[in-house]
């Protein structure tokens, strides 16, 4: 995935003046070169004697667990001993990128994605605005529709670089159903939210809708213009809250309530609470409906491999060096959380799920008497934060219904099962990497999510019954669709997320 032509891209920056700016894209070329190098060389370097929990007097050809395919790999097993354990908590409010720590993976995907000075969603990220809604009856087929909206695309980033003198090649910019699609995206979720309302709670109890991650807060001002105009009984009983990790895009959110007198006017109906859904600690008992609209896919996962002959699992540990450079160590004994999604996934699902190695044991047995076979399987990708996310619900939201959408594939993601897509955008292309071991904070790090099981663990959790359909069945269901149909015939609205599927409490 990143080629030489990519390095020969950010070489291209040392061939201009430095200045800040210049300073961080060194940096971000840096780290794809050491990105490379960890891909080729895969350190699993994790040795029994050093974790915890390990087994004492184990014969001295059985205390270490390290790929046999990296036979140049970096030792650092006394770094690995004397470095500090940390987690994305304790590093919550630092301003400086961390060196000489060790941190599960998923402590280091949550840093790099969400920490307050430094993090992606935190510095690095503009949210797309086509500007006036897409007349899609006037525009004669999807290839039109691609080529106006890559035209509004560097309309919008011009008028961008020409306010801002800084940052203009690393500008990390990306769009959402929402906005391509406004209003007829939030419309469609607004009939869903009142006929479910309308046929269940209504009129004891008020439309109560939480929202998750709400980008420009485009879809909120979409839902409340739909029942403020549709259903006045129901928009006078409504109450809009949104939970949003981000201080800069809570203050957006903010700002885009207050641009109009048409959107002011829903101000008595917004909360806009600034803090992490991980945060919360408020029990809300009445009946809800919460959206988490493409949020699964940015929640931090861990990571496993598996011994080849036993399948003991062994969990993932980023070491992140003196220089900034990191390495991947694996220890055989899980922590409290990864074990206990691997039990209840066993569980919810019967123990019908895939993993990322030959469930035969011949096949497992042949395929290690290759010459330099590995000793470990390649990595599989755990959703462990999402787990904890359903356990919030169930703790503090018991009366929830929820309301999801999310891909349930991605191209270009990085080896292994249910592996991320890591990528950066640079001089407004697009470019992805083979691991998710990258400069914190350049990178968006999405993970496909795994619907079938995950509705299992939900299950599990909750108690609940829920229900999963394709986005384009969902939005047959509730999305006039005639509005966003080309003279062709052809429907974006339809077509565009074919890889992405929706789950909902029913």
């Amino acid at each position: 995935m990143d080629s030489p032509i990519v390095a020969q891209l950010f070489r291209q920056l040392f061939r201009h003046p430095a200045c800040q700016s210049r300073r961080n894209l060194a940096t971000l070329s840096s780290c794809l070169k050491y990105g490379r190098r960890i891909q080729q060389q895969r350190r699993h370097m994790a040795s029994r004697h050093t974790t915890r929990g390990a087994k004492t007097g184990l014969p001295e050809e059985e205390t270490h667990w390290q790929q046999r395919t990296d036979m140049f790999a970096v030792d650092m097993s006394d770094e690995y001993k004397a470095y500090p354990t940390v987690t994305a908590n304790d590093l919550r409010q630092r301003r400086e990128r961390p060196r000489k720590v060790k941190m599960l993976m998923r402590d280091f995907i949550e840093d790099s994605l969400y920490n307050t000075h430094y993090g992606y969603f935190s510095k690095q990220v503009v949210i797309f605005s086509p500007g006036e809604p897409f007349n899609f009856n006037s525009i004669p087929d999807e290839p039109a529709f691609h080529a106006e909206l890559g035209r509004r695309y560097t309309e919008f980033e011009d008028a961008i670089d020409a306010k801002e003198a800084e940052g203009v090649d690393t500008r990390q910019l990306w769009h959402t159903p929402t906005e391509l699609f406004r209003p007829y995206y939030g419309e469609a979720v607004a009939r869903y939210l009142m006929s479910n309302y309308v046929m269940t709670t209504y009129p004891y109890h008020d439309l109560i809708i939480y929202e998750m991650g709400a980008g420009r807060g485009t879809l909120m001002l979409n839902i409340l213009d739909y029942i403020r105009d549709i259903e006045p009984a129901v928009y006078d009983r409504t109450k809009y809250k949104i939970i949003e990790i981000s201080p800069s895009l809570a203050a957006l959110q903010n700002s885009q309530l207050l641009s109009s007198a048409a959107s002011r006017g829903h101000a008595n109906k917004v909360e806009i609470i600034n803090k992490s859904i991980f945060d919360w600690d408020a029990r809300v008992p009445s009946p809800c409906f919460f959206l988490a609209m493409e949020v699964f896919d940015n929640f931090a996962h861990d990571v496993l491999r598996y011994d080849l002959e036993t399948e003991e699992p062994l969990q993932g540990t980023v070491l992140i060096d003196g220089h900034g450079d990191f390495y991947e160590f694996y220890e055989p004994v899980l922590e409290p959380v990864a074990a206990r999604y691997l039990r209840v996934r066993h569980a919810a699902t019967g123990g019908r799920y895939r993993v990322p190695y030959p469930t035969n044991r011949a096949s497992r047995w042949l395929k290690r008497q290759l010459p330099f076979a590995p000793n470990l399987s390649d990595a599989e990708y755990i959703p462990t934060r999402l787990m904890q996310f359903f356990d919030i619900l169930e703790k503090y939201f018991p009366a929830h219904r929820l309301l999801t959408s999310d891909f349930h594939t991605l191209p270009d993601a990085v080896r292994g099962l249910n592996s991320p897509v890591v990528q950066t955008r640079f001089q407004r292309r697009m470019v992805p990497v083979s691991t998710p071991l990258v400069h914190q904070g350049y990178f968006d790090i999405l993970f496909p999510t795994n619907f079938k099981v995950m509705e299992a663990v939900y299950r599990a959790i909750t108690g609940k019954l829920t229900r999963i359909s394709s986005h384009e069945a969902f939005m047959r269901s509730w999305a006039y669709v005639e509005d966003t149909r080309t003279r062709s015939g052809e429907n974006p609205l339809l077509s565009w997320y074919r890889n992405a599927s929706v789950m909902v409490t029913v």
